[in-house]
């Protein structure tokens, strides 16, 4: 069964937290529910102990999905990450999930706002297999521990292109899972439906975020930050942009898991409640007409 699910960055942002910083977290879960969501990934306002974020969740009947974690496996071997991932991994076993999101960011740029995009680091070629190894033997620990690792590409970090996301699924093995985020993988040069195609197999946890053509053309035209490009609006909900969300859908058929809807945007310019009930309209729209709902 597909459940449809939120990232709280609609809120309240986790990498600017000037941005929504004074909504209560009890705002965001009340218009979550209200928009339709079956839960939330988490944010910086939730809880970090299980119970806590379960008691948070609970009056308003959703569920948790899961929360990024930053590796740094570029810098330490599999078993210092797992060691140093263990309060994390607590929390996600604690509270239901059964992913765990990781990107590599030991030495991203997404999130300096004054670091162009076109400063972002790029993985040398003698060093994708120790990362590979790295995030392979990472993610079997994880599996040890019931929890599948999906992995985050993501625009400023050594995992944005289309070539680099495929390397990454071709040089890791089995136990290291793709999260396919639609918006990323389009602003990075892919086209996520021949992505999902590819990768259906491993593919475990989608973000469904929509891309402002004008924006992202601007953006890559005057080598805007990631932040930056956020602030003016590149990203917006499923359906408010160009992304063709049933396409990408069709070439996941059988898919089982959590589409989680993520639009980040400046709170006080894309109303929240306002963003989020159109994204879930959306999804459900486009997932129907995928044959997935």
């Amino acid at each position: 069964m597909i459940r449809i699910g939120i990232n709280p960055i609609t809120w309240s942002n986790d990498d600017m937290p000037e941005l929504g910083g004074d909504t209560p977290l009890e705002t965001c879960l009340a218009e979550a529910k209200q928009a339709g969501y079956d839960g939330l990934e988490k944010g910086n306002k939730f809880p970090n102990d299980p119970d806590a974020l379960l008691a948070a969740l609970e009056p308003f009947g959703l569920a948790f999905v899961s929360g990024w974690y930053s590796t740094a496996l570029l810098d330490r071997d599999a078993d210092a990450e797992f060691a140093a991932a263990q309060a994390h991994i607590r929390l996600l076993r604690g509270a239901g999930s059964r992913v765990m999101i990781v990107c590599e960011c030991s030495n991203t740029i997404h999130g300096d706002i004054d670091a162009p995009l076109s400063t972002r680091p790029v993985l040398p070629e003698a060093d994708w297999p120790r990362f590979a190894g790295r995030l392979t033997r990472f993610a079997e620990l994880l599996a040890e521990q019931g929890l599948t690792l999906v992995y985050h590409h993501h625009m400023g970090t050594i995992v944005q292109t289309e070539a680099e996301i495929d390397r990454l699924m071709q040089e890791t093995g089995p136990a290291v899972h793709l999260l396919l985020d639609t918006g990323h993988a389009t602003w990075g040069g892919s086209d996520p439906a021949a992505l999902a195609k590819r990768h259906r197999a491993r593919i475990a946890h989608v973000h469904g975020k929509d891309i402002r053509d004008a924006t992202r053309a601007k953006a890559d035209a005057e080598d805007w930050s990631f932040l930056r490009s956020v602030l003016n609006g590149v990203y917006t909900v499923p359906g408010d942009g160009h992304i063709d969300f049933v396409s990408v859908f069709r070439e996941l058929p059988g898919y089982r898991g959590w589409v989680v809807v993520e639009a980040e945007q400046d709170p006080s310019i894309a109303n929240p409640l306002e963003y989020a009930t159109l994204g879930h309209r959306n999804m459900v729209g486009f997932l129907a007409e995928a044959g997935l709902r």
